[in-house]
């Protein structure tokens, strides 16, 4: 039996790891059940014959980089080794075991049933990414029970909070664990035959905009944030118009642009009524980086934006901080591992691979810029995702285990 038939096999084995780990639900914030899903993955990966450990972050950094809410949820990292006799390279897969918060009315039991659905998985985490890890797991199980031994060593991280920062998670992974690996993949942002070999970056900006109260009768007396916030808002159409001038094409002949995203968040300050002049106005930005722009470049264009734009505004005072930024990655797919990596999806799906650039971020920026090793997005993906009704394809599933396993068996760096 080839591992590609043990994985069709045992179809049920890969649903119910997935299902048992979509009924741990990681939301973050604020990081829910961290301890639960870490210990489950490393039985999981001992199960499928590797070194596992799970590895918790220390407190003191951690409180670097949460909220006093957040801080009561430790984070943990878990990572596993296979060695691979005589083998001088290492491959390693990366997955985030956190979700999204839920809402809304969920088909089944709720949004974390894991039930199945005429070929559909169902559940927070489904297609994003637990999936993934259901995948690689999978893979790494039919590799033992087959006697189909790697051609790699084996590494795999599994971290936390990729849906807030990754600071805590791939972040510090890549910076502080005992990994040595010479490839990379990152098991999301490409899936179907598209192999994903960058993606965006993105800045988060908040904009305060600072008034005067007075009474709603005599509003010449105050200053009302909430106008010149407007008057903000509607001068950064600029910007956007400059911003969609630029185009960077992908390899595979696609056009993306920076874009701005204003008041994902907006909000008023304390003692706002409706007979009040406001004296507080806040609103987030989004601002998407292209892989050939840089995130510094992009927060430092639009501040100065901000700044021209409030010295227009007559009574516009403004302060701006950074919420959070994620780098941006691109790398030529022209390294021999990419053509392996595209030669397995090909050889699974049976059609034409092509390599494209990922419009959202995800983790392959750390193992690229820190590391600097080729990297890889790719994994099953799903719909719905951060959304009502998230699922992943059972048959998109058993696919991305074969070729996980397929890279195993036939590249050796």
């Amino acid at each position: 039996m080839t591992p590609a038939d043990h994985i069709d096999a045992h179809a049920g084995d890969l649903l119910q790891t997935l299902r048992d780990l979509v009924r741990v639900p990681t939301v973050n914030p604020p990081g829910v059940d961290y301890d639960g899903v870490t210990r489950l993955l490393v039985a999981e990966l001992k199960r499928a014959g590797l070194r596992a450990r799970r590895v918790r972050v220390p407190a003191a950094l951690a409180a670097k980089h949460l909220s006093p809410e957040d801080r009561r949820h430790p984070r943990y990292n878990v990572l596993g080794f296979l060695p691979a006799k005589g083998a001088k390279k290492t491959l390693h897969f990366n997955a985030h075991y956190d979700v999204v918060p839920v809402s809304g009315n969920w088909r089944h039991d709720g949004p974390f049933s894991g039930e199945t659905e005429r070929g559909w998985i169902y559940g927070r985490g489904t297609a994003d990414m637990k999936g993934s890890i259901a995948s690689l797991l999978a893979a790494l199980r039919a590799l033992r029970a087959t006697g189909v031994a790697p051609l790699m060593n084996i590494e795999v991280s599994f971290t936390a909070d990729e849906e807030t920062d990754s600071a805590l998670g791939a972040e510090w992974v890549v910076k502080n664990a005992p990994i040595k690996p010479d490839y990379a993949v990152v098991m999301e942002g490409g899936e179907g035959a598209e192999v994903c070999c960058g993606h965006n970056g993105v800045v988060w900006l908040e904009v305060t905009v600072r008034g005067k109260a007075a009474h709603g009768s005599l509003p010449h007396l105050g200053v009302n944030a909430l106008e010149k916030m407007s008057a903000l808002v509607m001068a950064l159409e600029e910007h956007k118009r400059e911003l969609a001038a630029r185009v960077f094409v992908t390899p595979a002949g696609a056009e993306m642009r920076p874009t701005l995203n204003l008041g994902g968040v907006f909000s008023s300050g304390e003692g706002g009524k409706i007979n009040t002049v406001p004296a507080l106005a806040r609103f987030s930005i989004d601002r998407r980086v292209l892989p050939v722009e840089t995130a510094a470049a992009a927060e430092k264009e639009l501040r100065a934006f901000l700044a021209a734009a409030a010295r227009r505004i007559p009574g516009c005072r403004i302060t701006v901080a950074k919420v959070s930024e994620n780098h941006p990655c691109y790398t030529p797919p022209e390294h021999p591992f990419f053509a392996a990596m595209a030669e397995c999806v090909g050889a699974v799906r049976r059609k034409p691979t092509r390599f494209d650039v990922s419009r959202g971020f995800n983790d392959m920026h750390f193992f690229s810029h820190v590391l600097k090793i080729p990297v890889v997005g790719y994994g099953p993906g799903g719909d719905n995702c951060h959304a009502v009704d998230e699922r992943a394809s059972v048959k998109e599933l058993l696919a991305s285990a074969k070729i996980y396993a397929r890279l195993l068996t036939t590249f050796a760096g």
